[in-house]
């Protein structure tokens, strides 16, 4: 399969202190399931702001669908984000929008007519458990609510990349198992999947999964999910 994602020597370094992420050359497969673990502080979230190109890098290439995005114009960057889904850490919500609002956001930004947009929401609520809380505003929302929002935004609109920081951080077990086995049916579809978490168990959940494991700064492969980095170019 050909590469969705494609890092070559890409370092980042916050002002002027040390790298946070350093020397990351790693290709990800259209279509490939991957999880991203490591300990505290090893850089995690930093990768992913780059994947959604959040971030810049310091130094290296980035390439998403096979795009340059470190010399991509700013402009052409709201089209590309467009196909990422992302589920926060934080989940960011817009605060005045109701839980039906928000998910419906990514397809009216895509220009789906109403009634399609209504069908596929309700959907979307009822397969995470808000079918009643379809009208609340985040504020009312417990953090597990805010989450199911979040990740139901995230993949209503069947994104080629879905980023997940932390997904199910906020549920209950059962719910973290129907979270995971809604990206595992999206992944199914055609969807690359990189979920950053520290739950054992639920990466046990996903056989076909690739593990990476960032660690100060380096991403390593225990079971062969990076296969051939790209090379640098002279």
């Amino acid at each position: 399969m050909a590469d969705i994602v494609q890092f070559e020597n890409v370092g980042l370094r916050y002002g002027a202190g040390g790298e946070t992420l350093s020397d990351l050359s790693l290709s990800l497969e259209a279509g490939g399931f991957y999880f991203l673990t490591g300990p505290s502080g090893a850089g995690k979230t930093s990768m992913l702001k780059l994947l959604y190109v959040a971030q810049r890098p310091s130094r290296g290439v980035i390439r998403l669908f096979g795009e340059d995005v470190v010399t991509m114009p700013r402009a052409e960057l709201p089209a590309l984000r467009r196909r990422i889904g992302v589920v926060f850490q934080d989940f960011r919500l817009v605060p005045h929008l109701s839980a039906f609002d928000n998910v419906a956001l990514p397809l009216r930004l895509a220009g789906m007519d109403d009634d399609a947009v209504a069908a596929s929401v309700h959907e979307m609520l009822d397969w995470v458990g808000l079918t009643d809380r379809a009208a609340a505003r985040p504020a009312t929302l417990s953090g597990g609510e805010q989450q199911r929002v979040a990740i139901a935004r995230a993949v209503i609109a069947r994104p080629e990349l879905l980023i997940a920081d932390e997904p199910t951080g906020n549920v209950d077990p059962e719910m973290a198992n129907r979270l995971l086995h809604l990206f595992d049916g999206l992944n199914a579809l055609g969807t690359t999947v990189l979920i950053a978490t520290h739950d054992l168990h639920l990466m046990g959940h996903v056989p076909r999964a690739r593990t990476l494991r960032l660690a100060r700064g380096r991403v390593s492969d225990p079971v062969g999910a990076l296969r051939h980095p790209p090379r640098v170019r002279a």
